[in-house]
């Protein structure tokens, strides 16, 4: 529990029982513009864990800023033990942009730790990492699937280790990856510094999906209750995440025109056709065919596909069937007369 009576951020003491809102300055543009980092911190009235919220690392992924907008205004807040510090956009040029990078067409996510002399990703990398992630017990880092590409709800993470892979279960999604970390990553940066973080993919880029935003709010706010932040709430059909130690893309074996015949959620079987590419003339050049037994988790909505391009991603489990009635309980639990 790393928040104490003088917590602040920014140099913006923050008291137990208070709310603030903190512009993190980061760099000034050439217009003269200063560009900062919104974060919204809420404590709570008695001592508990600091919990960051970020969304938009990767400018051109929206639906976290909309999971974070919803977030903070629930009333359940009202009830918060301990920390919890919401950043809707950390790559704020990026969402003005509607871009994934940065101007000097770096990542973010591949610049942590970062630097205070360092390019532009660097410098927000070092702020945000010694601003807001330093302060914080444990991290829930919100993604989209990229340009023309979406992503099933789930959820990433460490799952060798025991209270991360309980957090990841909390969150209450079907599908777990334990994923290696990525070298620069946020999530390398705050293992480094010991706090747990989740990656939470639902998604495309630059579209908001409804179901992927509700499932996000109501992951976030399941964390806050495993974490006794929030008092524990009714968890009707509560979902049984499956682990998939291995997953893998599918790739297009000639440039063409896609027709997809499966789509997100969908269980596969070995050598089962996904889809077919044809050239502008509906000639037959390539069947792309499952290599195994999974369930797709991410996939490319562009039909126009290049050889080598990636289509499907798939992830592979022992029992796939239960992973799709679970996907089924996910889209009932989240109607929208729900309170959760």
């Amino acid at each position: 529990m790393k928040a104490t009576p003088d917590f602040e951020i920014g140099d913006i003491p923050v008291s137990r029982g208070e709310s603030r809102r903190i512009d993190l300055p980061v760099v000034s543009l050439y217009t003269n513009t200063e560009m900062a980092i919104p974060v919204h911190v809420q404590r709570g009235k008695r001592d508990g864990p600091v919990l960051f919220v970020c969304a938009a690392v990767h400018g051109d992924e929206l639906n976290g800023i909309e999971v974070i907008s919803r977030l903070i205004r629930r009333r359940a807040l009202q009830s918060l033990r301990g920390t919890l510090i919401a950043v809707p956009m950390v790559n704020v040029y990026g969402v003005l942009q509607h871009t994934r990078y940065l101007p000097d067409r770096r990542d973010l996510n591949r610049s942590f730790p970062g630097s205070a002399k360092g390019s532009l990703a660097a410098r927000m990398a070092h702020v945000f990492l010694n601003e807001v992630v330093t302060k914080c017990d444990y991290g829930i880092d919100l993604h989209t699937g990229a340009a023309h590409r979406s992503n099933l709800p789930q959820i990433r993470a460490n799952l060798d280790d025991v209270a991360t892979r309980a957090m990841a279960k909390a969150f209450g999604v079907p599908v777990l990856l334990n994923t290696s970390i990525r070298d620069g990553s946020l999530r390398q940066a705050a293992a480094d510094l010991g706090v747990r973080i989740l990656l939470y993919e639902a998604g495309e880029a630059l579209r908001f999906d409804e179901l992927c935003i509700r499932a996000g709010v109501k992951g976030v706010i399941n964390v806050l209750r495993h974490l006794h932040m929030l008092p524990k709430g009714r968890r009707n059909n509560p979902i049984e995440p499956f682990v998939a130690r291995r997953s893998g893309w599918l790739r297009a074996g000639d440039s063409g025109i896609a027709n997809y015949m499966k789509s997100l959620g969908d269980q596969v079987h070995e050598g089962e056709l996904l889809a077919t590419i044809a050239d502008p003339f509906g000639n037959a050049l390539d069947r792309v065919c499952c290599n195994g037994v999974g369930i797709i988790i991410g996939q490319q909505n562009i039909p126009l596909v290049q050889e080598g391009e990636a289509m499907y991603h798939i992830a592979y489990f022992r029992e796939p069937q239960e992973v799709v009635e679970n996907l089924e309980l996910l889209q009932d639990s989240l109607l929208p007369d729900e309170n959760f």
